[in-house]
């Protein structure tokens, strides 16, 4: 395609189809290619954006059900793809990407449209996604369609460590006690952002096999819980580091004891690290992680659309909910 073919609108593009699993190879191609291009746009030539593991993609599509959505070029391969997940009220888009060819045309406005149009008719009454901060292209690009530059989300690490304390994991539970953890979890988020629901995520994790969720208590009550996934991000790598998905806190003093059972989690499931993405508006808990040792590894900006914006949580919880996968 030349650059000319690219100032006018798509010819024949069909979509949103329901992605399904047998597409995650063509999804993986486009979401490498388009995401290779935008480093180099950025100057970060060298750069190649790896395809990330299947199983990974498997836990966004099921996760996304209807809102994980695709479109296809005249000859039927993909050449776009958004993927809006929905947690209660809490909507997110993520990841999306442009084949680079078709990048121009106005599919992109296309994609994002029908993302935030599937997510405002499934009740979310919070949209948003995450960008990366120094990309003015795309801040810029979702400012016109509504989108409001929010907080940043800084991705802290804490090293690997042996602790002396029993670790709490849902996954370890018999079945009538982890659907009762469960259940507690979902009080819990409810109780410091009401309409907030993570359940769906828990459970899909636990029963792909992805990673478990840390629970803390404070006498027999549940003062936290993390949802972390232990699997490997990227196709055919080991793993370095456990991502923690959902983070969830009662309040500031479950910090140090989440952190240590994050740590020792790390340790079980043979990864060096945690990954804990902060969202900046938290600026005491942010405080605490670092106090502990945390490191800053990378930020991200959030940007929600105009009157879908987010809330603290109340009464002095934490909710931390990744926009990544």
């Amino acid at each position: 395609m030349t650059a000319s073919d690219l100032s006018r609108p798509p010819r024949a593009v069909s979509g949103p189809h329901r992605m399904r699993l047998s597409d995650i190879d063509a999804v993986n191609r486009v979401f490498s290619d388009a995401f290779t291009e935008r480093y180099r746009r950025d100057g970060m030539v060298g750069v190649r954006v790896p395809q990330l593991n299947p199983a990974i993609w498997r836990y966004a599509i099921e996760d996304a059900r209807e809102g994980a959505m695709l479109w296809r070029d005249e000859q039927g391969e993909v050449i776009a793809f958004n993927v809006a997940h929905s947690s209660g009220v809490e909507g997110w888009m993520g990841p999306l990407a442009v084949r680079p060819e078709w990048q121009g045309t106005g599919l992109g406005k296309t994609i994002v449209v029908a993302g935030i149009a599937w997510l405002r008719a499934n009740g979310c009454t919070v949209i948003g996604l995450e960008t990366m901060p120094r990309t003015m292209d795309n801040i810029g690009f979702y400012s016109t369609l509504g989108f409001l530059p929010g907080r940043l989300t800084i991705t802290v690490t804490l090293e690997a460590a042996d602790r002396d304390r029993p670790l709490a994991l849902v996954g370890s539970l018999a079945p009538r006690a982890r659907s009762d953890a469960i259940a507690e979890c979902r009080d819990l988020t409810s109780a410091i952002l009401p309409g907030y629901d993570f359940t769906r995520e828990l459970e899909l994790t636990l029963d792909l096999g992805l990673g478990d969720v840390a629970l803390v208590h404070r006498g027999s009550a549940i003062a936290g819980f993390a949802l972390f996934h232990s699997a490997s991000l990227v196709e055919g790598r080991s793993r370095e580091e456990l991502r923690v998905l959902k983070m969830v806190l009662r309040d500031a003093a479950a910090v140090e004891p989440m952190s240590q059972a994050l740590t020792d989690a790390a340790r079980r499931a043979g990864t060096r690290r945690v990954a804990i993405r902060v969202q900046s508006e938290y600026g005491d808990i942010y405080r605490q992680f670092v106090d502990l040792g945390a490191r800053v590894r990378w930020t991200d900006l959030r940007m929600t659309v105009r009157h879908h914006e987010e809330q603290r949580g109340a009464h002095g919880g934490v909710v931390f909910s990744n926009w990544e996968i």
